[in-house]
């Protein structure tokens, strides 16, 4: 209703008139309360840091999980968004050989590198919502061949996702229990916002082992939270993809598959 643009400034004044019984109060000046704290983003960016370049197990202050369980409950992703989107996993091909079915699913322990959900040892799956996604994430040169498989998701009217694609588009103030709960989760958007374009934010190579960290840990707190696997935007992809990567690789099958060419890659430039 709010956000489509057909209501128009006239009609939600007019609107917001109404259901408050006053006419009058659309005519003054109005000012958002703000939360004490100022919200729990520079924690995070605190956190992040020592993360990165400070503590790595023993944390000076751990992130409060019982609070990231409240902001992650506004934004878990609901069966249709999964369950009817077909998801895709391509892998490179070297040489000549081609991967069998079996072999498009996720490594196994030993093979798993450090990936932007996944500590390196503990194998997630990464898919992508079309073919091009998945490919554009391997980050691969025109000319390249890859193997391209389709999975489905088992039991996905039960898979309990995070979606970090675009969390103030998901939570409404109307569900939310009084004044105070809505101005402590209004000052913690910008913190969900974050932790979404944590997890598409590109990487160089040589900073992986360590820029892939905070994301790592974020994921670790999502999965210990319940979840099942975390929904976000893809920085490569051309065609306005989205990844998943899910904690339990089981829970998908890979169904069909078939190998592509890369037939071009767009560069953009910043200036």
């Amino acid at each position: 209703m709010f956000s489509s643009g057909n209501l128009g400034e006239a009609g939600a004044s007019g609107l917001l008139a109404e259901v408050l019984d006053d006419g009058e109060i659309v005519r003054k000046p109005f000012v958002p309360l703000s939360h004490p704290s100022g919200g729990n983003l520079h924690r995070w960016e605190e956190l992040r840091d020592e993360l990165m370049h400070g503590n790595r197990w023993f944390l000076e202050d751990p992130m409060d999980l019982e609070r990231i369980a409240v902001l992650l409950s506004q934004v878990i992703t609901g069966p249709s968004d999964i369950a009817y989107t077909p998801w895709y996993r391509a892998r490179l091909i070297a040489g000549d050989e081609d991967y069998d079915l079996k072999d498009m699913g996720a490594p196994p322990r030993h093979k798993a590198g450090h990936g932007r959900a996944n500590p390196a040892g503990i194998p997630y799956l990464y898919l992508g919502s079309t073919r091009s996604t998945a490919v554009a994430e391997l980050r691969p040169h025109t000319g390249e061949r890859a193997c391209v498989a389709r999975f489905e998701l088992s039991g996905a009217s039960n898979l309990k996702l995070a979606d970090l694609r675009d969390p103030r588009s998901l939570i409404s103030p109307f569900t939310q229990g009084d004044e105070g709960d809505i101005i402590e989760l209004r000052a913690d958007l910008p913190l969900l916002e974050r932790l979404g374009d944590e997890l598409t934010r590109p990487v160089q190579p040589r900073g992986v082992p360590y820029e892939y960290v905070p994301t790592q840990y974020l994921c670790e707190c999502i999965k210990k939270l319940g979840f099942d696997g975390v929904l976000y935007r893809s920085s490569v992809s051309s065609d306005s993809g989205v990844n998943i990567a899910l904690f339990h690789p089981e829970v998908a099958v890979a169904v069909e598959s078939r190998n592509v060419s890369v037939t071009q890659v767009a560069v953009a430039i910043d200036g």
